[in-house]
């Protein structure tokens, strides 16, 4: 890759550098790690860059499909080339409006949260004279890991509680303009470990076969989730997955024997395993102050750049571990932005040895939940530039732009 310090000298602070060759080598190794059928659902909420959709759809017969919640989303995996077939559109608050531009734009398969979201789908689609292939998403009552950030088994405003499915089961496949197509799960995110991720996919599988028993359908696809781990915004590596295959594998042929066929055709899905390390996050001293024996380091980055929905208490906790902290002496220092509030900080006690203004920090694995994860809008200032190389190669740079657009009167 090109040195970051060319890179921030010519495009200037704060910048992401994504790196495709990274991007392409964990689809890579996602799909290394799975059953040659199974198939990958990108979450594009991780990073939308169309440069890195393009990228993960790319890949031949194991390129990704891609997993949308809103008409930006759409347009951006749109753009990037995937076909309308070739997406899944989900989420828990789908309007009559967003369903209409989805469908136009040649989606079918759509994951509905409760009755109301399929009767919805359902309308939008009969209007338009088609049918919406529909994944029920399940709210499992149960678990099999215990060392990750559950997604279910608590009241939610995603999926359908499993226990409530088999009452519902006439209403589900009687639902105008819609086909029972399977199961949606998302059981877990970030697991902690190659067991736990195992022990939740096994686990999910035999709750699919179940339903499917009490549903009275066949299911023609049923996608069990993620919960693939990757470092975020601190050293370390992705991890690589060695006994995942054969025992999901194991899985699906005990309780879905025709799944080899694609009888259920089986998908996985995945956002910051697929983009977390392809990107850096170059940010340049501003300032450093002392006060009452705290050091701060300030960053032209700040939550408005990275990570801003952490304060929010969404997403993942920002406490990034630039490169430049490893075997640093010093006093540590809390790294805070620009931002005029003090909730806007990077790290805590982050070692760094005598930092100056102007020095480069480079923060790795932060090509997920980045910009789009962030308060971009917060205080009026620039969106960080986003750098997209292959290798040497510099293949392009772009910046996201906020205007207001006026439906009513002018501007002044």
């Amino acid at each position: 890759m090109t040195a970051p310090t060319e890179l921030a000298e010519r495009f200037g602070t704060p910048s992401y550098v994504y790196d495709l060759d990274r991007v392409a080598a964990a689809r890579d190794d996602l799909f290394a790690a799975l059953p040659d059928e199974v198939e990958v659902f990108y979450a594009a909420k991780a990073n939308p860059h169309p440069e890195l959709l393009r990228e993960l759809r790319s890949g031949g017969a194991r390129g990704c499909r891609a997993e949308i919640s809103s008409v930006g989303e759409l347009d951006a995996a749109l753009q990037a080339g995937f076909p309308g077939d070739r997406i899944l559109y989900t989420g828990p608050g789908k309007t009559t409006e967003e369903l209409t531009e989805a469908l136009t734009g040649g989606v079918r398969l759509f994951s509905t949260e409760s009755p109301g979201d399929l009767r919805r789908v359902g309308e939008t689609a009969l209007k338009l004279g088609l049918t919406a292939d529909c994944l029920i998403r399940v709210n499992n009552a149960t678990g099999a890991a215990a060392t990750s950030i559950r997604m279910t088994g608590v009241p939610s405003q995603f999926g359908f509680d499993s226990e409530t499915l088999p009452g519902l089961a006439a209403e589900l496949r009687e639902a105008p303009g819609t086909s029972i197509a399977g199961l949606h799960f998302f059981p877990l995110s970030n697991a902690k470990d190659e067991a736990s991720l195992i022990a939740e996919f096994r686990h999910t599988i035999a709750t699919a076969a179940a339903l499917q028993d009490a549903l009275g359908v066949t299911f023609r696809f049923v996608d069990i989730g993620g919960g693939f781990a990757a470092p975020y915004a601190v050293q370390g590596e992705r991890p690589v997955y060695g006994e995942l295959r054969e025992s999901l594998a194991g899985a699906l042929d005990e309780h879905f024997p025709g799944w080899r066929g694609g009888a259920p055709r089986i998908a996985c899905e995945s956002g910051r395993y697929l983009v977390a390390d392809s990107g850096t996050l170059l940010t340049s001293v501003v300032n450093v102050k002392d006060s009452r024996d705290q050091r701060y380091v300030v960053l032209d980055a700040g939550i408005n750049t990275f990570g801003g929905m952490s304060g929010l208490g969404r997403i993942m906790p920002v406490s990034v571990e630039p490169y430049e902290s490893v075997g640093a002496g010093g006093t540590p220092a809390s790294l805070a932005g620009p931002l005029c509030t003090p909730g806007d900080l990077l790290g805590r006690n982050v070692p760094l040895a005598d930092p100056s203004p102007g020095d480069l920090l480079t923060v790795p694995n932060a090509g997920s939940y980045g910009p789009t994860a962030s308060l971009l809008m917060f205080l009026g200032r620039p969106a960080p530039a986003e750098i997209v190389v292959r290798g040497a190669e510099l293949v392009s740079v772009s910046r996201i732009q906020h205007t207001r657009t006026y439906e009513h009167g002018q501007a002044l």
